[in-house]
């Protein structure tokens, strides 16, 4: 059995303070981002005002348009007892999320590798990744890290059970999928197909079926996971129809919101940006860990090489496509990666002709110093972020005034779009006794009025039609007196 002695410590300490600059750094400088994450935040925002715990709302109304359980929800109104209500406290439960993440990964290469290193480049290269630690993933109060946690430690688990038999991992992997379905419905089930092709695989489909922790397991499953949609469905008439028509269907058999690409859009991608530094050592890592003279990395290359390729196919066949669907993907991948740098560490390690031994943790130093530095780098320029200013600008003014930075009142907001993410600033301003008006259109604007904008057609529209007297402006972002009329 692997032991952690005390002159190991170090080595977790290093590992930690590793990981926790790229998953919490400048955590809380971006406002709040349109869509989900807006969306999110309103509901916990309202949730934590009413206390009703078990239908989310938005604007007081049950939520009908964002029909998944509230598990990330609880995590952030949580969050925002603790922490307040801002930024930082909406997106911890993420950020945490990814730490556990990488904590799950390094226990099951001690536990089970019995190795060490092999976890520290695992979790190194997992938070190097640029899809992974990115919005709308770690570094955003979205669902997706919190879904790749369960997704993480419900497969691994199960990949364990295959293995020894012990019912307490098969245990641990349904409750695990509980807790996913509870974050984000059907996508945890996405899983499902490949573990169901390893079991055939490895010959235990027969024994699986006569295990009576299967069922008991499945039932603690369906009760915990029934009992929140039952509930949900008593107090909020209608909602198990949305989320058949929304979850269960609609996003696989039918592109929503646009957001139909090509099937090869997640490989592009990968390819692309989301994980360019480390993609070429997939490839290597695969056959490496393939060939790997210790059995258990070689099961372990090939119980991800299926969990991987399934679930890829699996989203790359859907209708709907968006980036984020692919973040469960990142453990199974770093892992490929990981392998095949372990695998140059461990000839560097047993070379007996190398006159220092501190060569093979050089090599490592020198592998991730580049990926490192570039996802901190991304880190700071996403904190210092001028594009999509036009949909974030205005929250950026909002901010500075409940933060007190701004002394600001009676003024108009314009905005032709959804305005759902400016909901974090606009309501507490209001609820303080504010007086600012929010409008959707440039027209029928009075003498005097001061308008706060960020888009470049409100800029352009005012400038044709108005007389305006600059009384601030940033960016893209103004805020303009109305004195007249133009001719």
């Amino acid at each position: 059995m692997y032991k952690i002695h005390l002159k190991d410590y170090w080595k977790y300490v290093l590992l930690l303070l590793l990981v926790s600059f790229p998953v919490f750094l400048f955590l809380g400088a971006l406002p709040i981002r349109l869509w989900d994450e807006s969306r999110l935040a309103i509901n916990a925002c309202e949730m934590l005002r009413n206390g009703k715990y078990l239908v989310p709302t938005f604007d007081g109304a049950p939520d009908m348009w964002n029909t998944k359980p509230p598990l990330m929800i609880w995590f952030q109104v949580l969050s925002m007892k603790i922490f307040g209500v801002n930024e930082w406290a909406l997106r911890f439960p993420s950020a945490l999320a990814a730490l556990f993440t990488c904590a799950v990964l390094m226990l099951f290469s001690v536990r089970y590798v019995k190795n060490f290193w092999l976890g520290f480049i695992w979790v190194l290269v997992l938070v190097t990744s640029s899809g992974y630690i990115d919005l709308h993933a770690v570094r955003t109060g979205d669902y997706d890290a919190l879904l790749t946690l369960f997704l993480t430690l419900g497969s691994f688990s199960f990949f364990v059970f295959v293995e020894n038999s012990k019912p307490k991992y098969l245990y641990l992997f349904f409750i695990s999928m509980a807790l996913a379905v509870l974050t984000k419905s059907a996508a945890a089930l996405m899983i499902l197909p490949g573990l169901f092709i390893y079991t055939i695989i490895q010959k235990k489909l027969l024994f699986l079926l006569k295990n009576k922790h299967l069922y008991t397991g499945l039932s603690l499953f369906l009760v915990c996971v029934g009992a929140y949609y039952y509930l949900r469905e008593i107090h909020n008439p209608g909602y198990i129809k949305a989320v058949l028509a929304n979850e269960f269907g609609g996003r696989f058999f039918h592109s929503i919101e646009g957001h139909n690409k090509s099937f090869w859009f997640y490989f592009s991608s990968l390819f692309g940006n989301k994980f360019i530094v480390w993609v070429f050592f997939v490839p290597a890592g695969i056959f490496f860990g393939s060939r790997n003279k210790d059995v258990k990395i070689k099961k372990l290359t090939f119980f991800s090489s299926i969990m991987a390729l399934t679930y890829l196919l699996f989203i790359s066949s859907a209708q709907t496509k968006l980036p984020w669907y692919a973040v469960p993907l990142y453990p199974y991948l770093a892992l490929f990666a990981g392998i095949s740098i372990f695998h140059i560490f461990r000839l560097l390690k047993e070379n007996q002709k190398l006159k220092y031994k501190a060569v093979p943790y050089i090599f490592l130093t020198v592998i991730f110093i580049t990926p490192y530095t570039l996802i901190i780098g991304k880190l700071y320029q996403q904190k210092q972020l001028t594009w999509k200013k036009e949909d974030n600008g205005i929250n950026y003014y909002l901010r500075d005034i409940l933060q007190g930075k701004k002394q600001r009142n009676n003024f108009t907001i314009l905005y032709t779009d959804i305005f759902m993410h400016g909901k974090f600033y606009l309501d507490p301003l209001l609820e303080s006794g504010k007086n600012i008006l929010l409008k959707d259109t440039v027209n029928h604007l009075e003498t005097g009025e001061v308008v706060l904008f960020s888009q470049n057609g409100v800029k352009q529209f005012l400038e044709e039609k108005y007389k305006l007297k600059t009384l601030e402006e940033f960016h893209i972002t103004g805020l303009y007196e109305i004195t007249g009329e133009k001719k």
